[in-house]
């Protein structure tokens, strides 16, 4: 968890911030949290653990690229821009799908994009953390973080399309078969879905565990059939070379542009590839696609172009056409399995993407679970997991098939590869010192690609593209209305906040009534008074004999140990200031706390105990229009957020929340 997942009254005070390095308490926390990652990065990678990472990468990571041949040759020849089925096309258009390959995935992603992460996070979001101008203020800042989060947002639009067009063409492979099964393709898809979102509270690495065979299997399978059908027809390898690819353009015109929309299937899961980055790690990743993944794809996507040279007749499922018919329907069955797999790579890149909106303050606190003691981003996201579960499924019902999903397919994620582009030109520059005009080059390459790809995209708005646009438009409002809101909202509370050394000084000097027992303020910032303290006094005229300011504060690392658990600091008599520091996979146990704070000496029971929080009921401004719109979903989604009674598993009958107004 984050700052965003502690209850933060005073999070712009300087204090608070990480790299103040002036504050005594932030350089203890920073020694602890640094020698609980040393030691956590200590660990030996070793031969058996990256083989369990590099097969669990295969299930989860290339799900989506993994199961792209099930359509993606077939919509160039028979989806709603088809080209005629000739020689000259065919190998044109794995001309094209070759390079794509290797220029996007290899070259783009695996070999210069992936170097970006942000502690060990890769995404949109966190290349753009890492890019960010430091100036605020500043109008390079403030592009950044506009194309950074509307590339981020228009993710969440094809991640939804991606698991209802992957499992939908599975299931359609029956109707190959027999017609006797077309009635049940697509409520077969719905359970089949039904059952992928059901499982994810497992993790990423139960699932991989379980998925990662099966993958390995499936694409040792398509690069045996393809390696079979290349043998027959090995004049398909003259594809590799840029020059059928060159041709296709010059014999089709503005045909075989759009047929660029197409293409584009086989790259889809690029971005979800790289917002993976933090489950894995890249080695594994980079391991798992030059030895298996890319081999074996392009043995399948040359295969099947073999078998429509062969047979032309072959192109309405070239890809079931590859097996034999004894084959059928145990390729049905293992297409069917992949495709839920692939369906996982998405889905944990989504929870990856919106961890880190969380953790950039973009997204309300939501509750996560990690799931793996050893790889920080693996994670589980209830909430959004039936979210998009529900969307997935209501996408199967209303377009009923893979080939109309297709026309929706890419319009978003081909968005988000331009502006993860534009933003990798500020990372080569600002992280990498590469040259100006090296970094131009690189940068005019990839936009070159990135653009062809957008453009014969756009022209399937109108079929259904507009869908995971409007999808993206709309988190991408909810992120921008939650981060601006944050921020207005610590303002306004920041006005009324004093520093907790003048409070003492001020307190000392005022008769007040001491009652018994001890008094807890849960705050972000141990140098600040909390407002439910001063709004104590300054309605009942009376403090606690014992008063702690508790601050907890969560690390990068998965455990950090009892004993380097607590810092204490004694301002005033009776008075205490307590850090308590958590791994993120440390449960937030308020009980143990209070153990050990008596072991320090402080005397703390926790019947005579009383935890104040602070709740405040938001009120909207006096403007009108879009501002008060605003207002409005920054309150809603400020109620829906997880209370802190519940992430700090404070027991509720000790609670004690102090309301206030505030207007925004």
């Amino acid at each position: 968890m984050d700052k965003e997942d502690i209850p933060d009254n005073n999070s712009s005070d300087k204090s608070n911030n990480p790299e103040n390095t002036s504050n005594p308490e932030i350089l203890k926390s920073k020694n602890i949290s640094d020698r609980a990652e040393e030691a956590h990065q200590k660990t030996p990678l070793t031969y058996k653990r990256l083989l369990l990472l590099s097969i669990s990468a295969l299930g989860i990571v290339y799900g989506d690229i993994g199961t792209s041949p099930l359509y993606a040759l077939k919509e160039c020849f028979h989806g709603h821009y088809a080209i005629p089925v000739t020689d000259s096309n065919v190998l044109g258009v794995l001309s094209l799908i070759f390079w794509s390959l290797i220029l996007i995935i290899t070259v783009k992603y695996l070999l210069i994009i992936m170097r970006a992460d942000n502690d060990g996070e890769g995404g949109i979001l966190a290349l753009m953390a890492l890019v960010r101008p430091e100036n605020s203020k500043g109008t390079r800042y403030m592009i950044i973080l506009a194309i950074g989060l509307f590339g981020a947002a228009l993710l969440y639009g094809d991640g939804i399309i991606t698991p209802a067009i992957s499992v939908l063409s599975a299931v359609e492979g029956l109707s190959v078969a027999t017609s006797f099964f077309d009635p049940y393709i697509i409520p077969l898809t719905v359970l089949i879905l039904a059952f992928l979102f059901s499982v994810q509270s497992k993790g990423t690495t139960g699932v991989g565990k379980i998925f990662g065979p099966i993958t390995f299997v499936w694409f040792i399978v398509i690069g045996l059939l393809g390696a079979i059908s290349i043998s027959e027809t090995p004049e398909v390898l003259k594809s590799m070379n840029p020059y059928y690819g060159y041709n296709f353009f010059i014999e089709n015109g503005f045909h075989g542009f759009a047929i660029l929309s197409a293409v584009f299937l086989v790259v889809t899961g690029g971005e979800a590839l790289y917002a993976d980055m933090g489950h894995f790690g890249l080695k594994p990743i980079r391991i798992a696609w030059f030895s298996i993944v890319l081999p074996c794809l392009l043995l399948n996507y040359f295969g099947q172009g073999a078998l429509i040279l062969r047979d032309h007749t072959t192109v309405s499922n070239p890809f079931y056409f590859l097996a034999p018919e004894w084959a059928l329907y145990p390729m049905v069955i293992l297409a069917t399995l992949a495709t839920v797999i692939a369906s996982q790579a998405v889905i944990s890149g989504s929870f990856s993407l919106t961890f880190q909106a969380l953790q950039l303050g973009f997204l309300p606190r939501m509750r996560i679970l990690h799931t793996s003691e050893h790889e920080r981003g693996q994670i589980y996201i209830p909430q959004l997991n039936w979210i998009m579960c529900i969307a997935t499924i209501a996408l199967v019902l209303g377009f009923k098939s893979s080939t109309n999903l297709a026309a929706a397919y890419g319009v978003a994620v081909t968005t988000t590869m331009v502006i993860t582009t534009l933003i990798l030109f500020e990372a080569m520059r600002r992280l990498w010192k590469w040259s100006l005009a090296v970094s131009v080059i690189v940068m005019i390459l990839f936009l070159a690609i990135d653009l062809s790809f957008w453009g014969a995209n756009l022209l399937k708005i109108f079929q259904g593209g507009w869908v995971p646009l409007a999808i993206g438009l709309i988190v991408y409002v909810m992120m921008t209305t939650w981060n601006s809101g944050r921020k207005n909202l610590l303002f306004k509370i920041k006005e009324q906040t004093l520093s907790l050394q003048n409070f003492i000084t001020e307190i000392m000097s005022i008769r007040m009534i001491a009652i018994p027992g001890t008094a807890v303020y849960m705050s972000s910032n141990p140098n600040g008074t909390p407002p439910p303290l001063i709004l104590n006094i300054k309605h009942n005229r009376l403090l606690h004999k014992q008063i702690v300011i508790l601050t907890i504060k969560f690390h990068k690392v998965p455990h950090i140990r009892t004993v380097n658990r607590i810092e204490m600091e004694e301002p005033t008599e009776g008075f205490f200031k307590v850090i308590a520091h958590y791994g993120y996979m440390d449960v937030t146990n308020i009980q143990q706390i209070l153990e050990i704070l008596n072991s320090k000496g402080i005397n703390i029971k926790m019947d005579r105990t009383t935890f104040f929080l602070g709740r405040e009921t938001l009120i909207p401004s006096k403007y009108k229009g879009f501002s008060k719109l605003k207002d409005k979903l920054f309150i809603l989604m400020s109620s829906n957020s997880q209370r802190a009674t519940e992430f700090f598993n404070i027991p509720p009958n000790r609670v004690f929340e102090v309301g206030t107004q505030v207007e925004l």
